[in-house]
């Protein structure tokens, strides 16, 4: 019998096994339904262009859009250990502080700016900085690109000459500017929470790891979760036992998903689709939330991208290349260059994020030109929609109904159509003439708001950060407790980027890290870390006319 069972080995669950299981007293078990990292494309940096394509990912899609013209979008979710941290593109931002504040001055104590600092800067190993905000030392190395192409600096200056500011840090004292994305990589490879926690805690004997395990539910006997119901070889199923606690981390869509697998839910949806209510928690599945990226696309005026090196000879010199001297294409992330920026100039802190991908039709569902191209990402960070995670019934197997219901509130599309035209601003600058022939998507014809909104609703895709979903809080919607502990449930946390009250102003992957760090101090009952004290600094703002 474990001591501790853990469903889901993301970012967190590879984060909270290895922190628990360096107490040698305790047993360890992890249990991850994706299968093991051992392709290569898992590692080199490059491989994300494969990642929402296929590899590593469950092929799920969202319901049809009603906002958005009854669009079904595609929406990755890792089929792998490490989840996300594994198939991302390895940007590593963690949002506002103003972000972590709210969550604090919503209820949830402890989770403040101040208090969530010291587990992000546990957590890292940076290779350039140390100071108030960040350390070295950590399971996540934390690198700046190895060899960014020219179009990158021509994108930053392009973003200044568009009133934009450069910075240095997006994770540091100001969010707001422009610059180079820190990347989770390490020796111009990835550092996946799976290569960063589990692999050098692999050789402890308290630790078990599981891979293609699909957990059916939650065992609750008595109002306490004792164990979870695995699906065996033989078409049975078997229990793994906990003897003190089990903790969910599958993710914004996985854990909402058995918890509810597992009767604890809302009760009118479990009972239309046939599963016997353990607990009726109405806010399990609610609260969705996901940053929706609307992009630019520009033919360039010659092989300034990587787009080139999707001919074979060329792709198989760039792995060479890598393999030899750990720099060319492979160690490019492809999202390297962005920033944060308003689309509201009133708005409390950014409330857009750019990403430049160095090439077109890089994600799945994204044109790809003929000619080389550059692509421009705008996603609003702060959605007011909100969305549900359902069970389409009662068999596991059954891929679940993820409808994050974007564009319900009218502000999102503003705010969204104002990032895409902000885009279009920036590839129009005097910077990037050399290197920039035309824009293509979505091209010189569409100009209006009713245009732009047609163009979103078409081309419009996930930027892979759902959230929210098993809400911590101290309201009647909350899922969990400011502790994670799963309200009316004993011996059953939630600990992953679902917990979020709301989704944090960027990427979700360091975030989500962070929360493994805090709750594994949490379950084995540790003293936080010492709060920081760092002095708030006014962000950039946009001028005023």
């Amino acid at each position: 019998m474990a001591d501790y069972i853990i469903v889901g080995g993301g970012p967190a669950g590879c984060a909270i096994a290895a922190r628990l299981s360096e107490d040698a007293a305790v047993k360890v078990l992890l249990l991850e339904a994706g299968g093991r990292d051992n392709n290569l494309l898992y590692h080199w940096p490059a491989g994300f262009a494969k990642m929402t394509k296929g590899i590593g990912s469950w092929g799920w899609s969202t319901v049809p859009q009603k906002h958005m013209q009854d669009r079904v979008l595609r929406y990755t979710q890792a089929k792998v250990i490490g989840g996300g941290s594994t198939i991302n593109a390895q940007l590593y931002t963690r949002g506002n502080r103003l972000d972590y504040d709210e969550w604090a001055q919503a209820g949830c104590r402890g989770w403040s700016y101040e208090d969530v600092l010291p587990y992000f800067r546990r957590a890292e190993d940076n290779q350039r900085f140390s100071d108030e905000f960040h350390a070295y030392g950590g399971p996540i190395g934390v690198s700046m690109p190895v060899a960014p192409l020219p179009i990158c600096d021509a994108f930053m200056r392009a973003a200044q000459e568009a009133g934009i500011p450069y910075n240095h840090d997006f994770n540091g004292a100001r969010q707001a500017g422009i610059g180079f994305y820190q990347l989770s990589q390490k020796n111009a490879r990835r550092s996946s929470a799976a290569t960063g926690y589990l692999k050098p805690a692999a050789t402890r004997p308290n630790l078990s790891v599981e891979t293609g395990v699909q957990v059916l539910r939650v065992v609750v006997e008595q109002g306490r979760a004792v164990g979870v119901e695995v699906a065996a070889g033989n078409g049975g199923t078997h229990i793994h036992r906990a003897d003190r606690e089990v903790i969910i981390s599958s993710g914004a869509i996985g854990s909402p998903r058995l918890l509810m697998l597992s009767g604890i839910g809302p009760a009118d949806h479990l009972q239309s689709v046939g599963v016997p209510v353990v607990h009726d928690l109405a806010g399990v599945g609610g609260n969705l939330q996901d940053h929706l990226d609307l992009f630019v696309i520009a033919e360039c005026t010659g092989d300034h991208t990587y787009d080139s090196y999707a001919k074979w000879y060329r792709s198989a010199f760039a792995g060479l290349e890598y393999l030899m001297f750990k720099k060319g294409p492979v160690a490019s992330s492809l999202f390297e260059t962005g920033g944060f920026w308003y689309a509201d100039p009133e708005a409390r802190s950014p409330d857009i994020q750019f990403h430049l991908g160095l090439g077109s039709g890089i994600e799945a569902g994204v044109a790809k030109l003929k000619n080389a191209g550059v692509t421009l990402n705008s996603a609003f960070l702060r959605p007011r929609s909100r969305g549900t995670v359902r069970l389409a019934s009662a068999d596991p197997a059954a891929v679940p109904l993820i409808d994050p219901n974007y564009w319900a509130d009218p502000h999102d599309v503003e705010m969204s159509l104002r990032g895409l035209r902000l885009a279009r601003e920036i590839f129009s600058q005097k910077a990037l003439k050399p290197f920039i022939l035309a824009e293509r998507l979505p091209g010189d014809g569409v100009v209006s708001d009713h245009d732009l909104f047609d163009y979103g609703c078409r081309h419009a895709k996930t930027d892979h950060h759902p959230a929210g979903t098993c809400k911590m809080g101290v309201d009647a919607d909350a899922v969990v407790d400011p502790e994670l502990r799963v309200r009316g449930i004993e011996g059953l946390r939630v600990a992953d980027s679902s917990i979020m009250p709301q989704v944090n102003s960027s990427n979700t992957n360091a975030p989500t890290i962070m929360i493994g760090e805090k709750a594994a101090d949490l379950i084995r009952g540790a003293k936080p870390l010492p709060r920081a004290t760092i002095a708030p600094v006014e962000e950039a703002r946009p001028r005023v006319a």
